[in-house]
C-alpha cells in the first residue's frame, strides 16, 4: 500500500481532520517501513493533485510533521523524513548556558514534567555569542518548539526573533523581545536588593562585605548594581573584586560569589585554615542547588528556583499559551552567615 492508499484509506474516519489524515498517513507509513529517514515525501502541489485538498491542508500537515521532529524542509528541494520515531508528540531543542548544576536540575525537572512523549534535545552555548549563533543556525526550522536561555544582546533578539513567537519560550535570562513572544526570566536587581535587606542583622556581624564579580556577561549587572546600592543605603564597608585569589580568605570578611568559579577556592580556604564558616567567615552565593545544600552545613543563597521555572516551561509547552512571567529570586538562608 502507497503512502497515497494509506492516507485515502483514513478518509474513513470522520473524526480525522484532512490534515490529521495526512499527517497519521505519514506516520502509518514509518511505522510500516514505506518510508525511512532521508526520504522524500511528494511535493505540496503532487499532494494537492493526488488527495484533492486544499493546499493550505497540506502546508499545515507538514508544518505539523516538522513540528513532531519527523520532517525537515529543505529550500528549493522539499520535504525529508528526519526521524522515524513516530510516538513523539513534539520534538523541542533546548538551548542552555552550560550543564551548571542548576539547568541540570532545571532539564532534569522540564523532562519529568513533560514526559516521554516530548523529545528534548539539548545544546550549549557556554555564553559564547559564535557558538549561540552556529547552534541556533543548526536548529532553526527543525524543531516544533524552542526554550532558550539567550545570551543577552541585540544579536541574540535579531535571531530569536525569526522564530515564530509561539513556537519559542525564552527562559533564565530576560531580553528584549516583541510583546507577541513569551518569556519566564528571572529578576536581579531589585530582588537581590530586597534579599540583602532581609540579611542585614547578619552582614552587619561581619567587618567587611566582599563581592566577587567578575563582570562576564553570564553574571547579571543588576546584582551589581543591586550590591552598590545596599552597600550604600546602610552604611556597609563593601568592596567589589574581579576575582578570588587561592589563599586569601580574610577572617570577619563576608563573601558574595554571584559565578560559582572562585566559591571552591574560598571553601577550600576555610578548611586549610580551620575557618568555621558562618562564625569565622560568611559566605554567600547566587544560584542554588543540591551541593551547597549540603556542604558545610549548607550555604546560604540568593536564587531563582528553577524547579519552578522548569514546571511553568513544561506547562507553557503543554498548554501552547503565551506566557510571560518575571520571576523574583528567593532567600534560602542555612547556616553560612
Amino acid at each position: 500500500m502507497s503512502l497515497i492508499d494509506k492516507i485515502l484509506k483514513l478518509k474513513e474516519y470522520h473524526n480525522l481532520l484532512k490534515h490529521e489524515q495526512l499527517v497519521q498517513g505519514v506516520m502509518a507509513a514509518i511505522d510500516d517501513g514505506l518510508l525511512q529517514r532521508g526520504d522524500q515525501l511528494p511535493s505540496i502541489n503532487n499532494m494537492v493533485d493526488e488527495l484533492g485538498y486544499a493546499r493550505k491542508t497540506i502546508v499545515k500537515a507538514y508544518e505539523e510533521l516538522k513540528d513532531r521532529g519527523l520532517v525537515e524542509s529543505k529550500k528549493l528541494k522539499g520535504y525529508f523524513i528526519i526521524s522515524e520515531e513516530t510516538r513523539v508528540t513534539l520534538r523541542i531543542a533546548l538551548l542552555l548556558f552550560a550543564f551548571h548544576r542548576f539547568q541540570e536540575e532545571f532539564y532534569n525537572t522540564f523532562r519529568t514534567e513533560l514526559g516521554k512523549r516530548f523529545q528534548i534535545d539539548v545544546f550549549f552555548h557556554h555564553n559564547n555569542p559564535e557558538v549561540f549563533e552556529t547552534i541556533f543556525s543548526n536548529i532553526q526550522g527543525k524543531y516544533g518548539k524552542y526554550v532558550v536561555a539567550p545570551i543577552p544582546g541585540e544579536r541574540s533578539v535579531q535571531l530569536l526573533s525569526d522564530l515564530p513567537p509561539e513556537k519559542l519560550l525564552i527562559v533564565d535570562r530576560y531580553i528584549p523581545m516583541p510583546e507577541s513572544y513569551s518569556y519566564i526570566s528571572q529578576e536581579f536587581e531589585e530582588s537581590t536588593y530586597a534579599r540583602l535587606v532581609e540579611l542585614l542583622p547578619d552582614i552587619r556581624n561581619y567587618s567587611k562585605f566582599i563581592l566577587i564579580f567578575g563582570g562576564s556577561s553570564d553574571e547579571p549587572e543588576g546584582m551589581l548594581h543591586a550590591f552598590n546600592r545596599f552597600v550604600s543605603d546602610y552604611d556597609i564597608d563593601g568592596e567589589v573584586l574581579e576575582k578570588y585569589e587561592l589563599g586569601s580568605i580574610q577572617k570577619g570578611n563576608l563573601y558574595f560569589f554571584v559565578s560559582d568559579a572562585y566559591i571552591w577556592d574560598a571553601l577550600k580556604d576555610c578548611q586549610n585554615k580551620e575557618y568555621q564558616v558562618g562564625r569565622d567567615i560568611g559566605i554567600l552565593s547566587h544560584d542554588d542547588h543540591l551541593v551547597k545544600e549540603i556542604v558545610f552545613g549548607g550555604i546560604t543563597t540568593i536564587s531563582t528556583n528553577f524547579k519552578h521555572m522548569a514546571k511553568m516551561a513544561a506547562d507553557h509547552i503543554k498548554g501552547e499559551q503565551k506566557t510571560q512571567i518575571i520571576m523574583p529570586m528567593e532567600l534560602i538562608n542555612r547556616h553560612s552567615l
